[in-house]
C-alpha cells in the first residue's frame, strides 16, 4: 500500500472519532513524520505509544484526542497479530507467577521516590481519589482512606492488612486516625524504605513479601490498587489467601480499576513501558474469583473521579519538570505524558472503571451499612 494510501485509511479511521491531521482543534494531531501513518496500522497502540515517545506527532491535548479515540471504539479496530500471540501466551503462561511477583516493583514503583513525591499527594497514594466533596487532590486523596476505614469499620486496636501497601500512605491514616496496627507488605524495595520512614514510631509494619506468602491472621483486610497485578490465573487464589488470613467476624475491602470485558491480557504498550504483566480484572472475573469464599457486601462504582485523579497527576508532573529533568529526560517525559493522558482519556470515556468490593467471610449480622 503506497505510503498516499497509508494516510488516507489513517484520516478515515480518525474521522470516525472527529479528529482532524493537521487541525487546528486541541485534540488534532500533528504530523512530524509521513512513516507515521504505517506505523499506526501495523503496530496498533504500540505504535502509536512509541511514535509519539519518538517525536513523530505532536496533540495540544493528549487527554481529549484519547477521550475521543476511546468513545469512537477505534482501538478496537486495529489489532495487529502481536496483539494476538501476547493474548496466546498470557493463557498459556501465568505471567504473575510467584517468580516473577517482585519484577512490577523494580520497573515501575522503584521508578523513583521524587517522581512519586512530585507528582502526587502529600501522602502518596497512587490510586484513585474520591473527589465527591473535595476541592484539590490531597482533600479528595484524605476522602478516599477515609472513606476506606469506614468501609471497614476501624476500631481501636484491630490489626488490619494492608496487600500492597505502596509508600504506606494508608496505613500512617489508618493508624494515626483510627488507633489500629498495620501490617503492609509491598514487592517494591524504594516503597519499603521510604514506607518505614515515614511510619516511624506508629504500629505499622511493613514487609517486602509476595501475597501468596502472607501468614497470620487479621480483623481487616485492605488492597488498594494492586489486584491489578495479579493476573487472572491468580484471582481466586488471591481470594483464598485473604480468606485464610481474615477473620470469621472480618471485612475485607478491595479497591481496584476494573475492565468492562473480561481480559487474559493487557495494552502491550502499557504492558512494556508502565505496568509488566499487568492486567484489568472484570466484573464476572472477580465475581468467579470470590464464588463460595465470600459474601457480597457492597460494590462501590467511581471510575469518573479517576479522570480527575489523573488530571492532577499530570499537572504536578508538567509543573515540576523543570526539577525532574536533572534524572529523567525528554524522552521519559512524553512516554509518562503519554502514560497519564491516555490514561485519563479512558476513564472518561467510560472504557474503564474504578470499584470498591467489600467482601465478609460469613455475611455481616442484620445486613452491612454501606459508607459513602
Amino acid at each position: 500500500m503506497p505510503q498516499d494510501k497509508f494516510r488516507e485509511k489513517v484520516k478515515e479511521l480518525l474521522s470516525f472519532a472527529d479528529v482532524k491531521i493537521g487541525g487546528g482543534r486541541p485534540w488534532d494531531i500533528q504530523v512530524h513524520n509521513d512513516k507515521l501513518y504505517a506505523r499506526f496500522l501495523a503496530e496498533g497502540s504500540m505504535g502509536v505509544g512509541e511514535s509519539y515517545m519518538d517525536r513523530w506527532w505532536d496533540c495540544d491535548s493528549l487527554d481529549q484526542f484519547f477521550y475521543k479515540v476511546f468513545m469512537a471504539e477505534l482501538d478496537a479496530k486495529i489489532k495487529p497479530l502481536s496483539y494476538l500471540f501476547e493474548a496466546v501466551k498470557a493463557k498459556i503462561v501465568n505471567m504473575q507467577r510467584p517468580s516473577r511477583a517482585f519484577r512490577i516493583g523494580r520497573h515501575h514503583y522503584d521508578m523513583g521516590n521524587d517522581l512519586y513525591r512530585c507528582m502526587l499527594d502529600k501522602r502518596m497514594i497512587y490510586s484513585c481519589a474520591y473527589w465527591k466533596k473535595a476541592s484539590n487532590l490531597d482533600e479528595a486523596q484524605e476522602a478516599k482512606l477515609d472513606l476506606i476505614c469506614r468501609k471497614l469499620g476501624l476500631k481501636p486496636g484491630m490489626r488490619v492488612l494492608d496487600i500492597g501497601c505502596g509508600w504506606n500512605g494508608t496505613a500512617k491514616f489508618a493508624a494515626q486516625r483510627y488507633k489500629v496496627e498495620v501490617v503492609g507488605i509491598t514487592v517494591s524495595d524504594n516503597q519499603y524504605k521510604l514506607g518505614k520512614e515515614l511510619c516511624r514510631g506508629l504500629p505499622v509494619e511493613i514487609r517486602m513479601q509476595d501475597y501468596r506468602s502472607i501468614d497470620g491472621v487479621f480483623d481487616r483486610i485492605l488492597s488498594v490498587g494492586m489486584i491489578e497485578h495479579v493476573g487472572c490465573k491468580n484471582y481466586a487464589e488471591f481470594m483464598r489467601v485473604v480468606k485464610r488470613c481474615l477473620k470469621k467476624d472480618g471485612l475485607f475491602l478491595l479497591h481496584t480499576i476494573g475492565g468492562n470485558s473480561s481480559v487474559t491480557s493487557t495494552d502491550p504498550w502499557i504492558d512494556r513501558y508502565i505496568f509488566p504483566n499487568s492486567m484489568l480484572p472484570s466484573a464476572k472475573q472477580l465475581c468467579d474469583a470470590f464464588n463460595g469464599l465470600f459474601v457480597l457486601e457492597d460494590w462501590h462504582s467511581f471510575g469518573a473521579y479517576y479522570d480527575k485523579t489523573l488530571m492532577c497527576w499530570f499537572k504536578n508532573f508538567h509543573d515540576n519538570w523543570d526539577v525532574l529533568k536533572k534524572s529523567y529526560d525528554e524522552r521519559f517525559y512524553r512516554m509518562w505524558k503519554f502514560y497519564l493522558l491516555a490514561c485519563a482519556g479512558s476513564f472518561r470515556a467510560r472504557q474503564n472503571q474504578v470499584w470498591q468490593i467489600v467482601l465478609s467471610p460469613g455475611g455481616v449480622p442484620n445486613g452491612y451499612q454501606a459508607q459513602r
